[in-house]
């Protein structure tokens, strides 16, 4: 029996790196959605699935570009419409559409199709991590630090999001009139605090305000690829 329980701590303690470091890079899922799309409503409630994994960062950021046709999204923002189209420029793409997923800035998928999505995922998780990125909150001060061994031949942007996790609305007109839908972790505010060179450490200080939920996002100029993200519930 003790050599037994001997084999299994030390498959445990083996397991356990292994485990950590997996959870240390967590998959960024952003959802670019609208309330005035008929599309969205399945991609919205997928997202209630994606926000709680403890290995994924899920953010909805709300277009505005569908406003017109009878409901203007109480949560959209044209910076958010900009993101989309600045990832749409990166990656060749001539058109926008709803519910579109980014994944970790790269990979782009249609946002109701929940197997494409997993499978993305799971691509991910295999990303190669060679950066420490950590943040913590004391107060109204987010202290935000990041290393890496070897220097990266480009910059990144250090980015600040905000987020609600939940919101329930009412929608009166449009396409989606009649209906009651969950949305969850939706980006409010979206700043760029620094650029990051990497060939030293980055240790920053800010100013939060609020409860709302943080998440630091790394990621290359352009709408390229996010090295790393850290999210303070």
């Amino acid at each position: 029996m003790r050599q037994i329980i001997a084999i299994l701590s030390a498959v445990l303690m083996f397991c356990l790196p292994v485990s950590l470091q997996a959870q240390d890079r967590p998959v960024v899922i952003e959802l670019f959605t609208s309330q005035g799309c008929s599309s969205c409503p399945p991609a919205d409630e997928f997202m209630q699935q994606l926000a709680a994994r403890h290995d994924v960062i899920a953010l909805s950021l709300h277009v505005d570009y569908w406003d017109y046709i009878g409901w203007a999204d109480i949560f959209a923002k044209p910076e958010y419409t900009a993101r989309q189209r600045g990832y749409a420029k990166s990656g060749g793409r001539r058109m926008i559409y709803t519910p579109q997923m980014i994944i970790n800035g790269t990979d782009h998928v249609v946002g109701n199709r929940p197997r494409d999505v997993t499978e993305l995922i799971e691509k991910h998780r295999s990303d190669a991590d060679d950066i420490v990125l950590k943040a913590t909150r004391d107060g109204s001060v987010l202290r935000i630090t990041a290393r890496t061994d070897v220097a990266h031949d480009m910059p990144m942007l250090v980015q600040l999001l905000r987020y609600r996790p939940e919101a329930t609305v009412a929608i009166e007109r449009g396409e989606n009139a009649g209906k009651l839908l969950e949305y969850s972790n939706i980006v409010t505010e979206m700043t760029q605090l620094t650029v990051w060179d990497s060939s030293e450490p980055l240790a920053i200080d800010t100013q939060v305000s609020g409860d709302e939920p943080l998440v630091v996002l790394l990621q290359y100029p352009d709408f390229g690829t996010i090295e790393a993200a850290v999210e303070l519930p």
